[in-house]
């Protein structure tokens, strides 16, 4: 109560600086006139007490009432959510240029990654760079071809944890199984190392992930209140400091050894990211340095684990509430790929089913479901409406896979309504957005798009699965938690049976 009255006390304090220096300098520009409509914010919290637990769904409702562009102001900082495809459109491609940078959180200042993250750096040569290298050296297709044996290998040692459990009667918790093999696949692909073994020297990796992705998940009062940033109150940036600083410390053992042999004579090179990346650090005719890597590799596992292991865990959910869906997808798979069979990359193609399940589930159930938050950078009209310049914007993509207006029955899990469809998640869709779009869309939405159907069709063709005892579609617990990526509220833990 104290540490409250405090803030409140540095707030009011704060405020009548404002006031004051307002009417020093005769006063500021006026506002627009015509905003988007919106609640009614209360003194100095505005709009942040409406945002809940699950602030996806709490603006989702607020749409309905004020429409697909809405204005909140949250705390000091004016919010803009768009919820309909046509102003996404607008925001994400026509107008790309002026919304194409990001609102950054406080926490991502940790280590300065906020000015070398393809996620957060301004549009510049820099991030036009780190594009670039993100689409040449690490998912391209030709790199994604030339290491799929590298997630088929991961994918084999999942089946096998997986059958030990189907042995001894055990429940498989799904995300769990999917986080370390979505890891153990990036490792393989960067360092050419299983590096969540537990006697692994870098086995710390998996939990200092796990860390990194909670804390940047959760609500940071100085990302509203900017007078916190300055009095320096220890919270999310001061604990990633911490986590970045070991995960860098990992990175540059694994970095040092590795340019240890690349020195030896006779050393053959590993050929992954890593080799590819140091080539370049080499290189003097590109800007590249051992700084600009660590931060791409920080980025790559962060995003790559817990967003794969989420999506997973939803997608096996909806198919034990829905085992019609999953007998049909069984089918598919049985008759194209051969019972108890693990999938190839290869096989995705041919197997429309189970594509479909996981588009229907990215609709239903998007990692980031207002993506990553822009920034306008001038005033612009949207709907009729004016976006101040320096607003925070966020794409409600969750509310738009949940409107009535675009899709039928859009609360239940219907696989077939993508069968024949030509509705993608590559980011021209604007209904279907988990990749946001337009320059910044996700790098990794490449080898996503092959590891979540690699993963979910061979759990599914190689084994039946049960909820554990007690446990019924009718009775499971769907609610979700905000964080990084939308998680289950309690973790799906599933018995396999072998087919």
């Amino acid at each position: 109560m104290d540490y409250l009255v405090l803030i409140l006390c540095l707030y009011l304090l704060w405020g009548l600086f404002q006031a004051l220096s307002f009417v020093a300098r005769g006063g500021r520009k006026a506002r627009p006139s015509n905003l988007p409509p919106g609640p009614r914010p209360l003194p100095i919290i505005g709009n942040l007490h409406q945002l809940g637990d699950l602030p996806h769904k709490s603006l989702a409702k607020l749409a309905r009432t004020y429409g697909p562009i809405i204005k909140l102001e949250l705390g000091f900082v004016t919010t803009v959510v768009i919820s309909s495809p046509a102003l996404a459109k607008e925001i994400l491609q026509t107008h790309d240029a002026v919304f194409s940078n990001r609102m950054v959180p406080n926490s991502v200042m940790a280590h300065d990654h906020d000015k070398f993250s393809v996620a957060w750096v301004p549009v510049s040569p820099l991030f036009r760079y780190l594009r670039k290298i993100y689409n040449s050296q690490i998912f391209s297709s030709k790199k994604l071809d030339l290491n799929q044996h590298l997630r088929s290998k991961k994918v084999q040692e999942l089946i096998t944890s997986v059958r030990k459990c189907a042995c001894a009667g055990e429940a498989v918790n799904i995300s769990e199984a999917a986080f370390r093999t979505s890891l153990n696949a990036i490792s393989n692909t960067v360092f050419s190392l299983d590096m969540m073994e537990p006697l692994h020297p870098a086995r710390e990796l998996k939990e200092v992930v796990w860390q990194i992705a909670a804390e940047a998940g959760k609500p940071n009062l100085a990302d509203y209140f900017p007078v916190l940033k300055k009095i320096g109150l220890r919270g999310p940036k001061h604990r990633l400091e911490v986590h970045f600083e070991k995960i860098f410390n990992i990175f540059d053992d694994l970095t040092q050894r590795r340019l240890q042999l690349r020195t030896e004579t006779g050393s053959d090179k590993c050929n992954d990211v890593l080799d590819n990346l140091l080539d370049l650090v080499e290189d003097k005719n590109e800007t590249l340095d051992m700084s600009l890597v660590k931060h791409l590799c920080l980025d790559i596992f962060v995003a790559g684990g817990e967003t794969t292991a989420s999506t997973l865990e939803w997608a096996m959910t909806e198919l034990l509430c829905n085992p019609e869906k999953l007998v049909r997808a069984q089918a598919e798979l049985h008759q194209v790929i051969g019972k108890g069979k693990q999938i190839e990359e290869a096989d995705i193609p041919r197997l429309p089913y189970l594509q479909a399940i996981v588009k229907e589930n990215f609709r239903l159930h998007p990692a980031a479901p207002l993506l990553v938050p822009r920034k306008s950078g001038e005033d612009f009209i949207a709907g009729g409406f004016t976006i101040p310049k320096g607003a925070q914007v966020l794409i409600n993509v969750w509310a738009m896979g949940r409107d009535p207006s675009i899709w039928d029955d859009p609360d239940k899990f219907m696989p077939e309504r993508f069968l024949g469809s030509d509705i993608d998640v590559r980011g021209q869709n604007f209904e279907l957005l988990p990749f946001g779009g337009g320059r910044r869309i996700c790098p990794g939405l490449p080898l996503a798009l092959r590891m979540l159907p690699l993963m979910l069709g061979s759990l599914i063709n190689i084994f039946n699965w049960r909820l554990e005892e007690g446990v019924t579609p009718e009775n499971m617990n769907m609610e979700d938690k905000f964080g990084m990526a939308i998680q289950r509220a309690e973790s799906l833990k599933a018995v396999p049976i072998p087919v």
